[in-house]
């Protein structure tokens, strides 16, 4: 999953980002509100983290302007101001939930789970596909009942693949959403990876649900009509 973190405190901000990349998140971070509506328009982001206490512009006017311009990304409000008054104003610009400072890391990232649980993507903890599970809580996966360890990147792109069965997904869609702006599309890592993933979730199995779709992406499907 993709993450935009827009903090002007450094010690927090990069507290986030640190935290969120060995949770295996793709993590873009920006530290005032207009290079926050930059990045927001300029990417497909799955969740972003917001601060209200802004330079420049905001977090309240960011999240108005990005509504406005129909961004629907579910937002978390960051803010050492904890008034109702305060939390009333943040929720009716549009945020999706609100976290006051200090706050536990454990809590923000159980925060940004419960966010990506929305009707569009898939409500549960437990994602399936066939006989192959992962729990998004606990980081496990298992297929037919076997334990597979993955590594944070592969956990992230599994997890893409699982929260959009049955759809194929093509290597720029798959960039946008599991890798920051550091990536260097022209390198070969999304093939790296897919073939990561299908040594560990489909080599020694009856079934590949890991397929590729030439000239256009990757799927993961247990549909036997997809062979």
């Amino acid at each position: 999953m993709r993450v935009l973190v827009v903090e002007d405190e450094v010690g927090i901000a990069q507290f986030i980002s640190q935290g969120l990349s060995e949770a295996g998140y793709a993590v873009d971070m920006t530290n005032d509100g207009q290079s926050g509506l930059d990045y927001a328009l300029a990417a497909e982001y799955d969740i972003i983290v917001l601060d209200i206490m802004l330079p420049q512009m905001d977090g309240l006017q960011l999240l108005r302007k990005m509504r406005s311009q129909g961004i629907k990304t579910p937002v978390l409000l960051l803010t050492a101001r904890d008034g109702i008054e305060d939390r009333v104003k943040g929720l009716d610009a549009g945020a999706d939930d609100y976290l006051s400072k200090p706050f536990a890391f454990p809590e923000l990232l159980a925060r940004l789970r419960a966010l990506l649980r929305r009707p569009n993507l898939q409500q549960d903890t437990i994602l399936k596909v066939g006989d192959l599970e992962m729990d998004v809580a606990t980081r496990e996966v298992r297929r037919a009942g076997k334990t597979i360890t993955l590594s944070p990147r592969e956990f992230t792109l599994l997890e893409y693949f699982m929260r959009h069965p049955r759809q194929v997904l093509t290597r720029t869609q798959i960039i946008e959403h599991t890798w920051n702006f550091d990536f260097y599309e022209n390198s070969n890592v999304i093939d790296v990876y897919v073939g990561y993933l299908r040594r560990k979730i489909d080599q020694g199995f009856d079934k590949p649900l890991l397929k590729t779709v030439r000239g256009v992406g990757y799927r993961l499907s247990a549909d036997i009509t997809d062979d």
